[in-house]
């Protein structure tokens, strides 16, 4: 059985923290693998290889994360770091300067950029903690929360599209998930499950479409190819 991109990520956050940098490493480089290319994927893979002393890997990490948002505050103070422990003082500088400039980047929500992605990722856990405990309609109030405040986190959209899809609101959760398709062309378990609310809103011409997309990405999709077969039978 396929292992879902939310529980990958949810294990090595665990690995993380329990000092398995190379189990969390791993887990990361598979969800990278998956399409799920995000900043913060980068970025925790970053912070692994520069604990294990992979220092040259740590740097392209912490970059493949600005290159996806430029104003990610931690990534940048982590390069910084790591060019620091290189030797490489006049960059480290440079990276530092550039994390102090991104306090003064336009609000969101009227809260700084840095606060407003903090606090879009704890509406986002507290989101989880409703999800696991049952609580579905909490649980997608949290994530719209999360999406306000973070408006260009895919992975948090994302999520909030599951939750509308296991919710029952197709044509909600289509209009998030086209909006992460549309951000992130790559991201596979996001087109399949656009493919999903295309189908169950009624738009099974646009759902095949969306899933032959999906499967010319990654022909083994099991689900997808699940979804395709279904779509076929009816």
């Amino acid at each position: 059985m396929e292992v879902s991109t939310e529980h990958l990520l949810v294990q090595a956050r665990e690995r993380f923290a329990l000092q398995d940098y190379y189990g969390a490493a791993h887990l990361l480089e598979e969800l990278l693998g998956r399409g799920r290319n995000f900043a913060d994927v980068h970025h925790l893979l970053g912070l692994c290889h520069s604990l294990l002393g992979h220092h040259d890997l740590a740097l392209n990490s912490f970059e493949a994360a600005l290159a996806i948002n430029p104003q990610y505050l931690e990534a940048q103070v982590h390069l910084g770091l790591v060019l620091n422990e290189l030797g490489r003082t006049a960059e480290a500088e440079d990276a530092f300067q550039r994390a102090a400039a991104d306090r003064t980047t336009e609000p969101v929500e009227g809260f700084s950029a840095p606060i407003a992605a903090s606090l879009a990722n704890q509406h986002a856990a507290l989101g989880e903690a409703y999800a696991e405990a049952g609580a579905l309609t909490s649980a997608i109030e949290q994530f719209r929360r999360a999406v306000q405040l973070g408006p260009t986190f895919h992975d948090l959209r994302y999520r909030l599209g599951r939750l509308l899809l296991e919710g029952g609101q197709a044509l909600a959760a289509r209009d998030e998930l086209e909006r992460v398709v549309e951000g992130n062309p790559n991201f596979v378990d996001a087109l399949a499950a656009l493919g999903l609310s295309r189908y169950l809103s009624g738009d099974a011409a646009g759902a095949k479409e969306t899933w032959a997309a999906c499967l010319a990405k990654r022909p083994d999709h099991a689900r997808v190819s699940a979804y395709m077969a279904m779509a076929t039978r009816i």
